[in-house]
């Protein structure tokens, strides 16, 4: 009987760190993209500038993303995850304050300090609370709630938000308004995981750091994890980035350019589930992820000499796969040899903290190409795909069929 109510509960932790992940997480990051010509035209960006802004929270997260694993280690889902979603609704809001660039570089840092606090532990809830055979679903369905979000950003928030609100900076207010009140929910609604010992014990979440961190920087396939979903974030940061001021560029509209990364998010949203309960059902994850950046990377390659209708095609092929593969890697990197319930949020952090660095290094670099000629960033950026495919050859398969009981 005592177990009946954490069992329902993990239900209930799930569909809150959902809807987080579409409205702390997406919407409020997604929105940026298709709004930069708007905030450019207000305070004047040029396009490299737009690429280091879109680039600075990925820095943030370089330097916090391993502290956001520790302190979910230490202190725990409840705590981490109100503050988190408190402070990305407040320090999002502040966007709408700024009036230049180096202002506006400045918020998006510290933005990014506190958004990369929920990758992370958005990703150990649900390790906590669902670690076992449902846990490529759980991952799925979280994946689907922040494609949810990232397709909803593009769509609604230039078209339809700036218009009716008045201008891009009330768009930012709302945003981080809705981040407040999840925040709030998550302190009244969120509790602590404790996982049960063999023995029959419950053991607390929180582990301490030294011990931790020198046990995970050990683990080999971490490494090869981290460096894979470092060049993957980095060609897709570059893409979503450039993709509407691109198409903008090429005398599309202004709904169309932006709707393309509604399509691209609607259709990861909708294929998230089915891939991670395919990879499930085969047992296998890289029979997902190669596919995956396969995809992304023919797509990045002839973006720049495909035109017409040409280019939904390689959106819809590139969109297909997106959520997926996150999801998939990190359920890779959950079912890793090594990384325990107890560390579990340092690992991640280590992860995340490499895939941010490829997110910073991405869209200034690829957008500086522009003006050698405006299709060259998507080159670079399949390079980076590319060295991505070539780290997953390394990588060790985790699903059923490699294990020995599979």
């Amino acid at each position: 009987m005592p177990e009946k109510r954490p069992s329902r509960y993990r239900w209930l932790i799930l569909s809150l760190t959902a809807l987080t992940g579409t409205f702390v997480a997406a919407i409020p990051f997604s929105a940026m993209p298709v709004l930069f010509q708007e905030i450019s035209e207000d305070i004047g960006l040029s396009l490299v500038q737009i690429g280091s802004v879109w680039g600075m929270s990925s820095l943030a997260g370089v330097f916090v993303s391993l502290l956001a694993g520790v302190l979910g280690d230490r202190f725990g889902i409840k705590w981490v995850m109100t503050a988190a979603c408190l402070l990305v609704g407040i320090l999002g809001a502040l966007r709408g304050f700024a009036d230049s660039f180096v202002t506006l570089m400045i918020i998006m840092f510290a933005y990014g300090v506190v958004r990369a606090m929920l990758p992370v532990n958005i990703t150990r809830t649900i390790g906590l609370w669902f670690r076992g055979q449902n846990l490529g679903l759980a991952n799925g369905i979280v994946g689907m709630g922040i494609g949810l979000g990232l397709m909803l950003g593009p769509m609604i928030s230039a078209t339809y938000l700036s218009p009716a609100l008045g201008g891009w900076r009330n768009v930012f207010f709302l945003y981080g308004g809705i981040g407040v009140i999840i925040g709030f929910i998550w302190f009244f609604v969120g509790k602590e995981h404790r996982e049960a010992e063999p023995t029959g014990g419950a053991v607390s979440e929180r582990v301490p750091f030294r011990q931790a961190f020198s046990r995970i920087i050990r683990i080999k396939a971490l490494w090869l994890l981290a460096i894979t979903l470092m060049f993957r974030v980095g060609s897709f940061m570059g893409m979503i980035g450039y993709l509407p001021l691109y198409l903008r560029g090429q005398g599309w509209t202004t709904a169309s350019a932006d709707n393309s990364l509604a399509v691209f998010f609607a259709l990861s949203t909708l294929m998230v589930i089915p891939l991670t309960a395919l990879s499930d059902r085969l047992g296998s994850r890289k029979a997902i992820l190669f596919p995956a950046l396969i995809t992304q990377t023919i797509a990045l390659a002839l973006l720049p000499v495909i035109g017409g209708n040409g280019i939904w095609v390689l959106i819809v092929l590139s969109g297909m796969f997106a959520d997926g593969f996150m999801s998939v890697m990190l359920t890779t990197l959950m079912e890793t040899e090594g990384v325990g319930v107890t560390s579990a949020g340092t690992a991640m952090g280590l992860v995340f903290t490499m895939a941010q660095l490829g997110g910073v290094i991405s869209p200034p670099l690829g957008n500086s190409f522009a003006g050698v000629n405006p299709g060259l960033p998507f080159t670079v950026w399949a390079v980076f795909s590319i060295l991505a495919v070539v780290t997953l050859l390394f990588v060790k398969e985790t699903g059923r069929r490699n294990r020995p009981n599979g």
